[in-house]
């Protein structure tokens, strides 16, 4: 039997809307910021397309969505998959609304604009009452909005623009007397050349970050002065050559750390402050792997980060936020914790995860949330990849595989069985439970050996 939306679900309707019954409709907009950052100037780098990972990270909003609500995606939900979230996990699933018209070099919004009929679909939840959540509001999902008459449950775009800079993050975490990462806020060149000099003066190496990057883009680590001068000279050529020397970028100094973190606060229109829950981050040069729970912190430590919270959490509702953000730290390796590295005032990937570890992760448990290579010789089925997990998908004394998103098993799919033999080598999300730190390991290898080789997908899938 199928369960109903958890608590954490109706919390989070209940913050955003005012009623936990309100139904929503779910646009998981990964790399939303690359829509802010078009306003911006930062390090140089070619425009990019969004990536079909990215899209295919879509599916994650059917763990967060229950019965009642609607996700939003440019890719159907496999079959198989559903079934599994449904019958096996217990989870009460929302509706699923695919425009008929989609490109791949543009956003999920842009496709349901470009969609009459997913947009008449979409209109008709307006009229009983839905609201459009998406990961961070940007233009198009203004549009959607008024073009569905689906109000939104989150701020405009402006708002998020604004709260979602890295230059916007330090200067709070300064003003509200926090202790910040070494380093200095650049919106000229002349303050990118100043913060360098200063910096030259720090042991090891800089990073230099622009305003809106994301899952470790638009980062540069500067570890010698040669490197320095390179990147101010390639800035001052663009500045000569455009006539406009303006940048968004940060300079921080890179701290030796023993661990990052992450933790998540809820801002309810009304300004109060909910601290969700904290994780430690596992992170690879800059770019997410995925997420260990509990985090490894003491009292004083914890108490940090819960004043950061409520501080961090009022000045976003002071500056008209409301909804969810993320919130990246650090632990030094002198035990010193940093709580704010940078504001993520939108949805992130522990949002998406919140339902999932209040049902299956236990009290004195420990969790990680992680991603694998999976490679196939052709596109799977959810069930291809069921007969390869076996009994690793159910609960057992020594742990259980949760799988939180299917879709990108397949990314670049249409390319494999081109006759070369070249495997195709996609992901898989997962969430693992057990109830110490040696099963978790153990689990955790037992699924990496699982996937090792190339899955074949049944000749009847």
């Amino acid at each position: 039997m199928t369960r109903e939306s958890t608590d954490y679900l109706r919390r989070l309707k209940t913050a955003l809307t005012g009623d936990p019954a309100t139904p929503l409709a779910f646009l998981c907009n990964f790399e939303v910021e690359t829509q802010w950052a078009r306003h911006h100037i930062g390090l140089p780098a070619p425009a990019a397309a969004p990536t079909e990972v990215v899209q295919r990270m879509e599916e994650l909003g059917l763990l967060l969505a229950g019965p009642g609500d609607v996700i939003l995606v440019k890719n159907a939900p496999d079959q198989g998959y559903l079934r599994y979230l449904g019958e096996d996990l217990g989870i009460g699933l929302p509706a699923v609304l695919v425009p008929e018209t989609t490109t791949g070099d543009r956003s999920t919004a842009e496709d349901l604009l470009n969609s009459p009929q997913a947009l008449d679909r979409l209109s008709a939840l307006g009229r009983r009452g839905a609201r459009l959540i998406p990961m961070g509001t940007s233009e198009f999902e203004e549009k959607l909005a008024v073009s569905a008459q689906v109000p939104l449950a989150v701020p405009d775009a402006a708002t998020f623009e604004r709260v979602n800079s890295k230059i916007y993050s330090r200067r709070i975490t300064e003003e509200l007397g926090l202790p910040p990462v070494p380093g200095w806020c650049c919106e000229t060149l002349g303050e990118l050349r100043h913060a360098l000099a200063q910096a030259a003066g720090l042991p090891g190496p800089v990073v230099v970050k622009d305003a809106y990057g994301v899952s470790g883009k638009g980062l540069v680590v500067l570890d010698t002065a040669a490197k320095a001068d390179r990147l101010v000279r390639i800035l001052e050529r663009r500045a000569a050559r455009t006539g406009d020397d303006r940048v968004a970028l940060v300079v921080e100094h890179w701290i030796p750390k023993r661990a990052d973190l992450n933790y998540q606060i809820t801002v309810d229109r009304r300004g109060g402050v909910r601290l969700d829950f904290v994780k430690q981050a596992l992170t690879e040069r800059g770019v997410h792997q995925g997420h260990l729970m509990p985090a490894d912190l003491n009292d004083d430590q914890h108490a940090l980060l819960r004043r950061a919270a409520e501080e961090v959490g009022g000045r976003l509702a002071a500056d008209g936020f409301f909804g969810v953000a993320g919130i990246d730290a650090i632990v030094a390796d002198d035990e010193r914790v940093h709580p704010v590295l940078e504001i993520n005032a939108r949805f992130n990937m522990s949002t998406y995860q919140g339902g999932m570890t209040e049902r299956f992760h236990a009290p004195g448990h420990v969790a990680l949330a992680r991603h694998y290579p999976v490679r196939s010789a052709a596109p799977l089925v959810f069930d291809d990849l069921r007969r390869v997990l076996g009994p690793l998908l159910f609960p057992a004394s020594g742990g259980r595989l949760i799988v939180t998103c299917f879709g990108t098993v397949n990314i670049g799919a249409g390319n494999a069985g081109t006759g070369d033999g070249t495997p195709h080598q996609g992901r898989l999300y997962t969430l693992l439970t057990a109830p110490d730190h040696d099963r978790l390991t153990a689990l955790d290898r037992a699924v990496q050996a699982a996937l090792a080789g190339v899955i074949q997908p049944r000749e009847d899938s």
